[in-house]
């Protein structure tokens, strides 16, 4: 299943999800997956978890609620679904298979990554909207968002230490907080971003202070 990012945009979707001739039923099926996917992303990103509702997104996939419980078990395994395809999405951007990268190279890719994100507001939103939310531990996406900052912040250390081993950075730099500062400038740039974007230029904001840090953790 293939959604790309001008799929999520914050345009209505076009109508489909009605029969169709038999020998496509597997073709129909996928279509219609992606189409609730794309449905539950905006209106996971506009109304948080728990101001989402089933009922919403069946009607605007034009089925019933049985219906999209026939894709989707439930509310939670959805929201699981929209959240691991925007990690997808994500990470195969941000290509972070190639880790460890050392820490100029890695700070270019995040730099990228802010660039990425300022084309696709939608799904910066969803991320922003729901990891606010995970923060309570009766929130379903509390362990999807503390496993990934945890995988994340793991990624981005071994670049960091790599960076150390090799002499690139110096010997007295601490990787892990590093990598923490790195996720907080991030996110902290992306809810300004989202809030004021006509006054905060994410990507831009995110390549001076990369910059400003690699000149003071360098060898």
């Amino acid at each position: 299943m293939d959604v790309r990012p001008d799929d999520l945009s914050d345009s209505p979707p076009t109508r489909s999800g009605r029969a169709r001739p038999r020998g496509r039923g597997y073709a129909s099926g996928d279509a219609r997956r992606t189409r609730i996917l794309n449905i539950a992303l905006q209106e996971f990103a506009e109304n948080g978890y728990r101001g989402t509702s089933l009922a919403r997104i069946a009607e605007r996939a034009e089925l019933t609620q049985a219906g999209l419980l026939h894709h989707f078990r439930s509310k939670q395994e959805l929201l699981v679904a929209v959240l691991d395809l925007r990690d997808r999405m994500d990470m195969a951007h941000l290509d972070l298979a190639e880790l460890p990268l050392g820490g100029a190279a890695v700070l270019a890719k995040f730099t990228e990554l802010a660039g990425h994100n300022q084309a696709i507001p939608g799904l910066v939103q969803l991320f922003t909207v729901l990891t606010g939310e995970a923060v309570t531990t009766d929130h379903p996406a509390h362990g999807w968002a503390r496993d990934r900052y945890a995988r994340l912040r793991a990624s981005v250390t071994a670049s960091l230490e790599a960076g150390v081993a090799s002499g690139e950075l110096r010997a007295d730099v601490d990787p892990a907080a590093v990598a923490a500062q790195i996720f907080a400038m991030m996110d902290g740039l992306q809810l300004q971003w989202l809030l004021d974007p006509e006054h905060v230029d994410m990507a831009a904001l995110f390549g001076d202070y990369a910059e400003h840090l690699l000149r003071r953790i360098r060898a």
